[in-house]
């Protein structure tokens, strides 16, 4: 008998479940976007501050990929170059708190530190320490340390005790247990930090552009559309930016369906008991 036929009604689940995903996250757009319109021409429609949705939209294929296409390459280039980097990072040192206990408080500490310290204020530090986009990368950087850091630490120390018990009674050591058991076992909650990550790093790479060391960006283009009323134009790249956070986010989200399926079957399970 297979595991669909032992569990009653576990057949068709999935695509349901995938389908009321759907419609619900296209329902809440829609909720969205109508009380977007509704407060744009009621309660705030005096002044300038709040245009209409259909005003935003349109100023954006005004503009056209002619101006959207060289700002977002820029700051997406300064994200994924930040989000490389910070993530191999707190990878590598989530492995060697592991190998290595006795550096958890150390890494720790370092990982809060640069949590708790606000971007702004380390912004023009690192614009006056790094050159070119350098200072912008590395504030994406430092935006998805802290995330991947405590997931990956979390996964990796989530192991089911009697897959290490075994491979120790086969003679593995502490390296046989991480690549054979640790490692699998880290990838949903790893996974998950990294889809958080990668907003999040663009996120810093829009702040770090505040700092003006770059000619371009989506940054860099709000501060120039802030400074010349424009109001349109700056909703407009502050909704693509969403846009691109979302991709990011849709592609880590697709990797990690196609990396660790086992996770998403369990927790589609587990919600539906």
């Amino acid at each position: 008998m297979s595991a669909q036929a032992a569990v009653p009604g576990a057949r068709g689940r999935g695509p349901r479940l995938a389908g009321s995903s759907w419609a619900g996250g296209a329902v809440g757009v829609v909720v969205l976007l109508a009380v977007w319109s509704v407060l744009s021409t009621t309660v705030v429609s005096t002044g300038d501050g709040v245009p209409t949705p259909w005003a935003v939209v349109a100023g954006i294929f005004d503009d056209g990929w002619a101006f959207y296409g060289p700002n977002i390459s820029q700051t997406a280039g300064e994200a994924l170059t930040g989000y490389l980097l910070g993530n191999a990072l707190a990878l590598a040192l989530a492995v060697l708190v592991l190998v290595v206990p006795l550096l958890e408080r150390v890494v720790t500490q370092i990982a809060v530190a640069s949590y708790c310290l606000p971007i702004v204020a380390v912004g023009p530090i690192l614009s006056l320490v790094l050159n070119g986009d350098q200072p912008m990368a590395a504030m994406a950087g430092l935006s998805v340390f802290f995330t991947t850091l405590v997931g990956a630490m979390l996964g990796l120390r989530s192991a089911d005790p009697a897959s290490l018990d075994l491979v120790r009674a086969y003679g593995g050591g502490r390296w046989q247990q991480l690549i054979r058991v640790r490692l699998i076992a880290a990838l949903p909650s790893t996974l998950a930090a990294l889809k958080i990550a990668a907003p999040a790093a663009l996120l810093g790479a829009v702040i770090g552009e505040y700092l003006g060391r770059v000619d371009n960006g989506l940054g860099v283009s709000m501060t120039i559309a802030q400074q010349q009323l424009d109001v349109a134009r700056t909703w407009g790249i502050a909704l693509m930016s969403g846009a691109v956070a979302g991709v990011g986010y849709g592609v880590v989200g697709l990797v990690a369906r196609f990396a660790a399926p086992w996770a998403r079957s369990t927790t589609v399970e587990g919600g539906g008991s």
